[in-house]
């Protein structure tokens, strides 16, 4: 046992009392020479919640304290949840009152507090251990001598106020960066100082620069980096392959990298083969970046900073630089490449099923035959005469066996207990200076599938296979939800007819998956799966091992995508360590008890705030590209409706709200009940899944609103 891992079961088990520093050394019989190591473990344990240290001086665990530890993350309200470091704990609200200064994404210990929200955990925040958003974007608004600072992230709720000698000559309405000089307390807002001023807030460009700054991410890469993969090679060689005994030479195996039209940095590859009649063997071959990233080296501390590559609308904030991402590292068809292989056998029976029999986790070389597009496997496998099935003949059959198992792999799933959500995504094209000129739907088809399905399968084979061999790993996680939101999310869809299964005892996934296939192709399908989602917890990363119950398996990681995570990189090492040695020493895995929890509390935030850069790009685009269209007339159909208005989804995906005021024919009353509004003379009712049509009043793109007039209702 490691002896952070000693400490904390003896801290929890043994100590009946918290103890000083000094009653620490001597309890564990801590050397002189050693006690700065020991130090700085106490010190490492406390930034990562893991032991709270109080006024006194005096140590011990958060739980011992009646504290728990995790993440704030915030709501329109202003109130907020703490999300716990140990996915197993219940997500505790907190209201704005109590939050005590803490902001969106900071890391804090909450003392629970009485709750008024029924069977929901209330809490306090008792103490701020890390602080996250050091900077703030936004746009200034300056009176006579002083300013504040909107935020551009709605989560952060407290406007920074900026003194005279901070302005550093910002004019009012322009997009500025603020350094925090002081935190918000209780009824104080936090102080800032501009440090960087980025144009005019409609200037272009200025938009998403704004995004990329609230990251705090670095354009380019650090002088050490550049330094670094001057030494990596642009291409594989013979000696390389040859030098590693262990690596299977599998250049002469038919395989296929599929993915969208854009796509550049190419993680995976498949392959798949026929044994017999009945049994398939599916090959996925994920590139080996920790062949070349290497631990503790400058490439791979910057990579754990960024954690994750960011998609925004008009470009990509890598995690690892082009030599890498796009190069050596990406499978590119006709050129050898290093890579992690997952190999698994299935028999096949009937028209359906489909079982595992075997299965082989191996470094490999490969060599790919073709790189494809998705269109253009899904013009292969539903149109007998594409020019594609002529042009990449080889493989026509290979595509076909791999989409049979698409479809095995898949209804398995799903009779499992896995989730099938059915949101849209959209694509936003722009024109060379980055102005949207049309926002196209994405498809989710049987060749987007095929890559979904193959990579869920060898994600689940290496999460099992670590956990069966008990070595220290970084899993994909997702906790059970909260009986109190299913009871209220039960409720909810009451109101429409449907009934939830089993929500009093703890909610199978099985019972929520058959309400989304009842929910499918109806009216108000969108707002009970946008509130289902609501109601569960966020999948995150951690070092225990607790499930994933949105795909409703007990194992799971994320391996398939070592080029853009950071926690597939981990756990590539880990895995290539392992199946090379057939165990980890001890002294492994004291290193590796110490390092993932970090990791995975790292990149779980790292996640959540890339995704909101990716969806605020995206929205802030849907918003500009609304802008010369005022006055326009479109059809779309009623998404929610609250007690202020009715929110209506264009055909494009474009959402925006008709006021309740604005609603001129009569008065209007909302019934929560039944989730409708309902005119008080004509009784007139709007519902969720109505057809309307409306007109563009009002674009703002600061607040990312879209205001409409409602004309007709069309059914």
């Amino acid at each position: 046992m490691s002896a952070r891992s000693e400490l904390l079961k003896s801290l929890r088990e043994d100590v009946h009392r918290p103890l000083t520093k000094e009653e620490i050394f001597e309890k564990f019989e801590i050397a002189k020479d050693q006690q700065q190591i020991f130090s700085d473990l106490l010190d490492d344990l406390i930034k990562s919640g893991q032991i709270f240290k109080n006024s006194q001086g005096l140590y011990g665990v958060p739980e011992k304290f009646n504290l728990i530890g995790g993440r704030i993350e915030k709501i329109a309200s202003g109130n907020a949840f703490l999300i716990p470091d140990d996915p197993e704990k219940e997500d505790i609200y907190i209201s704005s009152a109590n939050m005590n200064g803490a902001m969106h994404n900071d890391k804090v210990f909450v003392r629970p507090v009485h709750s008024e929200r029924g069977k929901s955990q209330a809490g306090e925040v008792a103490e701020i251990i890390e602080r996250v958003n050091n900077k703030i974007v936004g746009n200034l608004e300056k009176y006579k001598n002083y300013g504040f600072l909107i935020p551009d992230n709605n989560r952060i709720c407290n406007d920074v106020f900026i003194p005279p000698e901070a302005l550093n000559g910002a004019q009012n309405g322009q997009k500025v960066v603020a350094k925090i000089t002081r935190w918000p307390e209780k009824n104080r807002n936090p102080e800032g100082e501009i440090i960087e001023i980025l144009g005019d807030k409609d200037d272009a460009g200025v938009d998403i620069e704004a995004i990329i700054r609230q990251l705090d991410l670095p354009g380019e890469f650090p002088d050490q980096v550049l330094n670094q993969i001057e030494n990596i090679p642009d291409q594989v060689s013979e000696k390389t392959i040859q030098k590693d005994d262990e690596r299977q030479d599998l250049r002469d195996l038919k395989l296929v990298t599929i993915d969208g039209a854009d796509a550049k940095d190419l993680d995976d590859a498949v392959s798949i083969e026929k044994l017999s009649n009945d049994v398939y063997r599916l090959g996925v071959h994920i590139a080996d970046v920790s062949h070349y990233v290497t631990e503790d080296s400058p490439l791979d501390n910057e990579a754990y900073s960024r954690a994750t590559s960011i998609y925004l609308v008009d470009r990509v904030i890598p995690m690892l630089p082009k030599k890498l991402s796009n190069g050596i590292c990406s499978l590119n068809p006709q050129v050898d490449r290093l890579t992690m292989s997952v190999f698994i056998e299935y028999r096949l029976h009937g028209k359906h099923g489909v079982e595992i029999i075997d299965h082989e986790i191996t470094k490999s070389v490969i060599n790919s035959n073709h790189r494809l597009t998705y269109d253009q496997v899904q013009n292969i496998l539903e149109n007998e005469n594409s020019s594609e099935r002529k042009e990449y003949s080889d493989f026509v059959e290979e595509l076909e066996m791999m989409n049979d198992l698409r479809d095995r792999l898949r209804q398995n799933r799903f009779d499992e207990g896995s989730m099938d959500f059915n949101f849209t995504e959209v694509k936003v094209e722009l024109d060379e200076e980055g102005h949207p000129v049309n926002l196209k739907k994405r498809h989710h088809r049987e060749a987007e599938q095929l890559i979904e399905e193959f990579m869920i399968a060898a994600n689940r084979i290496v999460a099992a296979e670590m956990s069966w061999r008990e070595m220290p790993f970084i899993y994909r996680v997702h906790e059970e939800p909260d009986l109190d939101r299913m009871q209220q999310f039960n409720e909810f869809i009451h109101n429409f007819g449907y009934r939830l299964k089993g929500v009093k005892n703890g909610v199978h996934p099985r019972a929520l998956q058959e309400i989304l296939e009842d929910v499918r192709g109806s009216k108000e399908e969108k707002i009970i799966e946008t509130v289902m989602l609501r109601s569960l917890k966020k999948a995150v990363y951690s070092e225990k091992n607790i499930g994933h119950f949105g795909l409703g398996i007990t194992h799971y990681s994320h391996f398939t995508s070592p080029i853009r995570r950071y926690p597939d990189l981990t756990a590539h090492r880990v895995i290539k360590e392992t199946i090379t040695e057939g165990y980890l020493s001890d002294e492994r895995q004291d290193e590796l008890d110490n390092q993932l929890p970090k990791i995975a509390d790292h990149c779980s935030l790292q996640e959540r705030r890339a995704m909101d850069a990716e969806r605020d790009s995206v929205d802030l685009k849907k918003i500009e590209f609304m802008e010369d269209k005022i006055g326009e007339e479109f059809e779309g159909i009623i998404s929610g409706i609250t007690g202020f208005g009715i929110f209506v989804e264009l055909e494009n995906t474009v959402e925006g709200l008709v006021h309740i005021k604005n609603l001129r024919d009569d008065y209007y009353h909302y019934d929560e009940q039944k989730y409708h509004l309902i005119g008080e003379r004509t009784k007139k009712i709007y519902r969720i899944g109505d057809e309307v049509k409306v007109k563009v009043t009002k674009v703002n793109r600061d607040d990312r609103q879209l205001d409409f007039e409602l004309l007709e209702k069309l059914n």
